[in-house]
């Protein structure tokens, strides 16, 4: 495999939520506490960047044009043209949080989820995260609580199962999921990293699929991605990023979709850990893993 820095020193804060729009050949990624949702042209090597109000956790491209974004404690349409921003829902009404990763499921609703501030420390910090699922009729639902940082989404492909990460525990579960009423229940621990080294595994953040159903899980702090079967919980493979320690998530694109890109944080890094890992906030491109990923959903409502 091959590792290359495409965006170098993407993000002046946390690099997050990339997605790849195989409609345009464009992944697009967001800067959370920049504000900022931008889109990188691999062909050209030039990124568009749209400035926000406030901070933005993730953002999909919505089937009838734009995006819809986490923005604060606010689900929005944006309108990449003409960047006009739509309110369409609030949450956590009295919680300080904010909308953390979101994606689309098979079905094209858009699931986020809402984490709390990390203080005093992130193992420490209150658990009043949420998530939530946005239908087609655009409608709000919550459909589960008690969460620390509400992280990486993904789902198999017979649609039977979903996975959530909560970085708190460090934990990676796993859902039964209806796909006709997009309900979930049975939730489980399919990967426990609780006590385990923080520069072997790091804090599970963003998280992919691939053509094989296991997962491509971002392990913030540990400068890898980790490649788990979601059956056993065994670690099959992982990738070093050796630039950046602090890595925040990663999607499957290019047009064959057998590129996995990857984004990095270089929120509160010092200036000793730059000088260690000097690529922080950076997005990177991962390239010949021998697989590749499956088309990122968009919310169809």
């Amino acid at each position: 495999m091959a590792v290359e820095c495409v965006v170098k020193h993407a993000a002046k804060s946390a690099a997050e939520g990339p997605h790849w729009d195989d409609i345009t050949n464009t992944l697009l990624f967001v800067d959370i506490l920049e504000n900022t949702v931008h889109r990188y042209h691999p062909e050209t090597g030039t990124v568009d960047v749209i400035q926000l109000d406030e901070n933005v956790g993730f953002v999909v491209p919505a089937r009838k044009g734009g995006l819809i974004a986490g923005v604060g404690r606010c689900l929005v349409h944006l309108d990449w043209d003409s960047k006009k921003v739509t309110k369409l829902h609030e949450v956590d009404h009295g919680l300080q949080t904010r909308f953390n990763d979101g994606k689309c499921d098979p079905q094209g609703r858009v699931w986020a989820g809402t984490m709390g501030p990390m203080v005093p420390t992130i193992e420490g910090m209150p658990k009043i995260g949420s998530l939530y699922r946005l239908d087609l009729d655009g409608s709000l639902h919550t459909m589960a609580k008690i969460f620390g940082i509400s992280n990486g989404l993904a789902w198999t492909a017979d649609n039977k199962s979903m996975f959530f990460i909560d970085s708190t525990p460090r934990q990676i579960y796993r859902y039964d999921f209806d796909k006709s009423t997009g309900n979930i229940s049975n939730q489980r621990v399919i990967v426990d990293n609780a006590g385990k080294s923080l520069d072997d595994c790091g804090f599970p953040d963003g998280m992919t699929v691939d053509q094989e159903d296991k997962l491509w899980v971002a392990c913030f702090a540990a400068s890898k991605v980790i490649r788990y079967d979601p059956e056993t919980g065994q670690r099959l493979q992982h990738v070093e990023i050796p630039s950046a320690s602090r890595i925040t998530s990663c999607c499957f694109g290019g047009k064959n979709l057998d590129e996995l890109y990857v984004t990095s944080s270089a929120y509160e890094v010092s200036s000793e850990e730059f000088e260690k890992y000097p690529l922080s906030g950076s997005v990177f491109r991962v390239t010949d893993l021998g697989v590749r990923g499956r088309k990122a959903h968009v919310y169809e409502g």
